[in-house]
């Protein structure tokens, strides 16, 4: 045994002294005698291969459990620059929009210029400031106009001129700003006839059915939105601005405040208050335009808060409230004082992949003459503009991301309306629309669906569909309202300097009303029927290509179905109109 084990360690040790001694032995030169210093040599590494991993699809924003809808906002969905004004197109839920390709380097400054047929000139100046963690501040300046449109030339003219200045101030997790808006935009009611009974009929003069409207607007506003904080606010103050060529004003002072206060690591309280105060000036009611109209004031008074409990963990969000509002309008008989529950429930069935929820509500929605003349600029004189109050209402839903840069989100909701206003034209002049309302409560099925696919930064598609049905009592028909909208958008990077974008629209027919020509001015026209529009097909393509890092150049076709559509009955829209461009960025 003995002798066994001096036998290995023998060897053992041998092999330790053979491992030290190897790669002594193989740093020796195999010619020459070794003179114990390091001769000087030149080493030259030559890389031959560069390993590449392909490049990864990112989700900008992963997709949340989305509160439930308190306002049928009216948003256009545009590229980064605008579509023309006679083509624009409103839908009734905001939609997932595309993010703009963002130059390098970003210096925070471009013009840029175009022109196209109908005489249209667009302009647009953006200044502002590079990335600051301190500050941030800018303008951006938009002017369009088309000299000539679908009507009689310059009679169906439009222009559209806005500013817009921000500045922020960072401090810490908090952030204090302020904005300046001033708007000015002219239309002309050129939805005549073109004929009375067969005969045809002098046209009008431009400046005859100008309409214009002014706007201004200020707000300041402070937030911190940081969740690590056990303290969250974000409030604002503001004053808006509005008036015609009918000599009709609004003035509207509005505040808004939300807190949140965290109980813990999952748990918060939050409190929701709006707040709305107009003064506005118009005639008695919609008639046809007089020359010297008695003007009548009245103030419109607008509240709402909604406190909560929250509760978050990694599956479930659950939040219990109520919503407690005020608004003085009296358009139908409705209470002026309303209270609806605020339930939400969420459940994440896998983390960042599916997530279902359901809850019950309601609130009121502020309606301004502000907001109605940017949705329909052919509105009438004496309208009795009412605050809708949406509840109660019932929602429930789903978001997913099934794949790797796909995002998925689809909702059912049931509401019973109330002031809903609906658009419908005046029986003395027809080129007008009132706002008219159901006596009763109107239920609303909406049936809401958003694809958004993004790969890698190279390919974006989207699309977005809304169904609705309205249940009416006394309208027969919910004028203006279609019952289907739907879009679709895209953009596609081909290389470096060249960006392709598609945005397109599809719109049910909608209701309007006929009247039988009429040759006596000022009075009450006999109803025809009530016409259906025809469906809205709208195709817009875009190509920008940069031809220096600082110069680019870009082309836009609008309405390249080239159909003249009635989104508003009596309006046709411009057919095929194509601007071209440049943008210089410094």
């Amino acid at each position: 045994m003995r002798s066994g084990v001096g036998v290995a360690s023998g060897l053992a040790l041998a092999a330790v002294l053979v491992g030290i001694a190897a790669p002594t032995a193989s740093a020796q030169p195999t010619k020459g005698k070794h003179t114990g210093s390091i001769e000087e040599a030149e080493i030259e590494i030559v890389k031959e291969r560069v390993n590449q991993l392909p490049e990864a699809t990112r989700n900008f924003e992963k997709i949340k459990l989305p509160a439930p809808p308190k306002t049928e906002r009216k948003v256009t969905y545009t590229f980064p620059d605008f579509r023309l004004p006679a083509d624009r197109l409103n839908p009734s839920v905001k939609v997932l929009t595309i993010r703009a390709e963002e130059p390098a380097p970003l210096t925070g400054n471009f013009v840029k210029a175009a022109i196209g047929n109908y005489g249209t000139f667009y302009g647009r100046g953006y200044f502002h400031s590079t990335r600051n963690t301190d500050h941030a501040y800018g303008i951006d300046i938009n002017h369009i106009n088309s000299l000539n449109g679908p009507v009689d030339g310059k009679n169906s003219s439009q222009s559209e001129t806005s500013a817009h200045l921000m500045g922020e101030l960072y401090r810490g997790t908090g952030a204090f700003g302020a904005t300046l808006d001033f708007g000015h935009e002219r239309y002309n009611f050129y939805g005549y006839n073109k004929a009375a009974n067969g005969s045809p009929v002098v046209t009008p003069e431009a400046t005859d059915i100008k309409q214009a409207f002014n706007r201004f607007a200020v707000k300041a506003y402070a937030h911190n939105r940081d969740p690590a904080q056990q303290l969250t606010y974000d409030a604002g103050i503001g004053y808006r601005y509005w008036t015609d060529n009918f000599a009709a004003s609004e003035n509207d002072v509005r505040l808004n405040a939300k807190v949140g206060y965290a109980l813990g690591e999952s748990s918060r309280v939050t409190v929701a208050a709006d707040a709305s105060f107009i003064s506005d000036k118009d005639q008695a009611g919609p008639t046809v335009a007089l020359p010297n109209p008695a003007l009548l004031t009245r103030t419109r008074t607008f509240v709402q808060a909604t406190p909560a409990y929250e509760f978050v963990n990694k599956s479930i969000a659950f939040s219990l409230g109520a919503t407690l509002g005020y608004s003085s309008d009296t358009a139908t008989s409705v209470s002026k004082a309303v209270i609806y529950p605020a339930v939400r429930l969420g459940y994440t069935v896998e983390p960042e992949k599916f997530m279902v929820y359901a809850g019950l509500g309601g609130a009121l929605q502020r309606v301004t003459r502000y907001d109605l003349s940017t949705e329909n600029p052919w509105l009438n004189r004496g309208l009795n503009v009412a605050d809708t109050h949406r509840g109660p209402t019932i929602y429930a839903g789903f978001t997913s991301t099934p794949a790797r840069g796909l995002e998925l989100n689809v909702r059912a909701t049931y509401a019973r309306d109330r002031n809903l206003y609906f658009y419908l034209n005046n029986p003395i002049d027809p080129t007008k629309f009132d706002l008219v309302y159901d006596q009763h409560a109107t239920g609303v099925l909406n049936i809401h669906g958003e694809l958004l696919y993004n790969a890698a930064e190279k390919f974006r598609l989207g699309t977005r569909m809304d169904y609705n049905k309205y249940a009416l009592n006394t309208l027969p028909e919910p004028f203006h309202r279609p019952e289907f909208q739907g879009s679709v958008f895209g953009t596609y990077n081909v290389f470096d300097k060249l960006m392709l974008g598609v945005e397109g629209y599809f719109y049910s027919a909608s209701y309007g009303i006929s009247y039988r020509s009429n040759n006596t001015p000022g009075t009450v026209r006999t109803s025809d029927f009530y016409r259906a529009t025809d469906p809205i097909v709208d195709l817009n393509l875009r190509a920008d290509y940069r031809i220096t890092p600082k110069i680019s150049i870009f082309a836009m076709g609008n309405n390249l179905a080239n159909r003249q559509y009635q989104r508003f009955y009596g309006y046709p829209v411009k057919g095929i109109n194509v601007l071209g461009g440049a943008t210089y960025t410094f």
